[in-house]
Parts: structure tokens; sequence; C-alpha cells
């Protein structure tokens, strides 16, 4: 690429006291997960990639602690890869740094911990409010937890607290779900990231739903939960940035708005992934092996523990860059493309992007290519006929 995009860091904590039925993330529960192990492997992976093209040399913009429970690990672990982190890079000066937490008391006690380790911003798994959903999810809080989690977390200092709710759960209709919304509208998160229930392959809950399918919401409902999700928080004070997330103004995640822009990023931890520029157009990708153990056996013995990689070439790097570009309320830089990858995105991807212009889901200006509200419910469907 012609110029280098911010570097970003994501550390997998993969560690879980129980995994929820519908989890399709790279998790495992231990009775003692090997903690000490598994910080030493986290060091020797950052240290190598800090020794190494394309990463060596380069400033960390944002870092983001996810899982798995990051919240079960002890904050001096967290403390040790920030430190790492900064000494073998170096931070920005606005450098972001996201841990995600459950909501458990026994987590929630280590908030000022974690906020002396380094972590500058918070983001909890409330999901619901209605205890009788958060036990169909299987989650190991209740409402109350949630609601102590989030205070205690402005005790210890955060002043950025993203919360992660979902909808279309089973038997809920619109007011409901509006009714979950106002409560944590109340408590005047500065970010909230609202998910709509996807029953992934592989998981328990999809094994369930296909023995004994459960009463979720039909298409027309989750999309007036959808919409009326975005109207709700708009009045509210908050900034749609991407199809699922909200913000105070100038809150948004840049961490994971790094990953929608684009970015390069170092993964480490079992299952991670990065990804990278390459000087000719292209992107390389790697993921780390998946088993906790095998991981750090691996990373541990050789500075690395990649499971596998993949190459993209010009066409492909710049598909996936206007895939990940459309989930965002800004669309695609047309300018920013363009010295990127030295063509205009709408040139490029003409014969794609039309059918959806000529339905109005999509428009175009000379600044950009965004969905338009028409568009919004086919997000992924628009954004992927690019690829």
């Amino acid at each position: 690429m012609t110029v280098a995009s911010p570097l970003r860091l994501y550390v997998h904590i993969p560690f879980c006291a129980h995994k929820c039925h519908y989890c399709d993330f790279n998790s495992h529960v231990r009775d003692e997960p090997p903690w000490q192990a598994y910080q030493q492997a986290l060091l020797a992976e950052l240290t190598h990639w800090s020794e190494h093209a394309p990463f060596a040399g380069r400033t960390l913009a944002s870092i983001f602690f996810g899982g798995g429970t990051p919240s079960l690990a002890p904050p001096a672990l967290i403390a040790a890869v920030i430190s790492a982190a900064e000494e073998l890079f170096g931070l920005t000066s606005t450098c972001e740094i996201t841990l995600e937490a459950n909501p458990g008391s026994a987590e929630a006690d280590r908030f000022l911990a974690y906020r002396q380790a380094g972590i500058n911003r918070l983001s909890i798994g409330v999901q619901s409010l209605d205890a009788a959903k958060l036990r169909w999810l299987e989650r190991i809080h209740g409402p109350e937890e949630a609601t102590a989690a989030f205070h205690m977390a402005r005790r210890a200092g955060f002043d950025n607290i993203n919360l992660d709710l979902m909808f279309g759960l089973p038997e809920q209709d619109l007011d409901h779900w509006l009714a979950t919304l106002r409560r944590v509208v109340e408590l005047a998160p500065e970010h909230l990231s609202c998910y709509q229930l996807t029953v992934e392959a592989h998981t328990a809950l999809a094994v369930r739903h296909a023995q004994a399918p459960y009463p979720l919401p039909d298409d027309e409902l989750a999309l007036a939960m959808l919409f009326a999700t975005r109207e709700h928080l708009a009045h509210a004070g908050y900034q749609a940035y991407e199809v699922s997330n909200f913000s105070r103004p100038d809150l948004k995640c840049r961490h994971n708005d790094g990953y929608w822009q684009y970015d390069d990023y170092i993964g480490i931890g079992a299952g991670a992934a990065g990804k990278w520029d390459e000087p000719d157009l292209g992107v390389t990708r790697y993921s780390n092996t998946r088993a906790p153990e095998r991981y750090i056996e691996t990373a541990t013995a050789n500075g690395c523990a990649i499971n596998s990689r993949e190459s993209l070439d010009h066409l492909q790097a710049a598909g996936e860059a206007c895939w990940l570009a459309l989930r965002r309320t800004q669309g695609i830089d047309r300018a920013a493309f363009k010295q990127r990858f030295g063509t205009d995105a709408f040139d490029l991807f003409a014969a794609n992007l039309q059918p959806w212009l000529d339905r109005e889901m999509l428009k175009v200006t000379e600044q950009s290519i965004f969905l338009t509200p028409a568009g919004l419910p086919l997000a992924d469907t628009i954004a992927a006929s690019v690829l």
C-alpha cells in the first residue's frame, strides 16, 4: 500500500467460566487456566512480531483484549502485556486500550486493578437486563450484577465504557427490547453495541434450534427492532457509526473502526488473527493455533503459533476493504481508497455495486459510497457483493 495504516494489537484470552450456547468464538472452559504459561506465550509472540517485518518499528494506535472472558485474567497478565507492547512498539499518545469484561461480581472487583494496569476503555457484556433472557442465553450474571458492574467501573475511574446488548431473542417483542434499551441509556455509557442474535453454525444453539426451533422474532420484527434501535439511540445522543455500533460524539471504538478501515493489526493468543498490507498492494493474513495448550507450547518454543496463512492479491484486497468499509455509516472514502489502491472504488466495482444503486440501497457521491436506510437491512449481502 502507498501509506502505512495505523497498527493495532488484538490479544485473545480464550478462557471462560462457561461456554454460552450461542457463542462461536474461540473460548474454552478450564477449571484452572494456565495463566502464567499463557502470559509467557503472549510475551514471546509479541517479542517475535516486534522483531519481524511488517510490524517491527511501528507504533500501536490501539490494543484490544478480547475473548473468551478477558476479565478472568489476572490483572498482572494484562499489565505485563501492555507494558511489553509499550516497550517493544511504543504507544501513540491517544492509544485506546480496551478490555472485554463479564459483569459477574468476581471480575468486576478487579476493575480498579485493570485501570491501574493501563486499560482505558471497558466493554461489558450485558446482553440483556431481563433475568429470563439472561438465563436463556446461559449468561452467568443477572440484571443486578450487570448494573452493579457498570457502576463499579465508573467508581474505578473508567470514563469510556461500552455495553454489549443483544436483540432478536426468543419471544422478545419490540416493546420489551425498547424497555431494555431505555434502561441501558439511563446508565449513560459512552458506547453501545447492539447485535441481533444469530444462530451460528457449529454452536450448541444451532444443534438445539435444528432439533426444536426456538420462537425467534421473524424478519419483519427483527427489522423493526433494528430501526427502532437507531431512532431511539439517535434521540439519546448516540451516533450510529457502523451497522451495530453507536457512540457519543468522538467516542467510537477506534480499534474496531480500524478493522472496518482495513488497518494492519497484530493478533496474539490462541486463535488470534493478524493482517498486513504488502508493498505490491496485496494483503497477507494469518491465524494462530486455536487450542490454548497447543498455542502455549508452540508460541513459547517458536515465538509464534501461526496455523494458517493467506495471501490476497490487489483486487481481492480492494474488495475486502470495500466489504468492511460499507459497514461504516460513512461508507467507502473514495479519495482514501484511490490513494491506497491506485484506482477509484466505484470504477473498480461498478458492476457489483450498480444493481444496489439502481434499487436505491446504495448511494454514491464524489466523496463516498455508503448504504442508504433501505440498504441497511441487507448490509452484509451488499457488502459481500464486492468480494
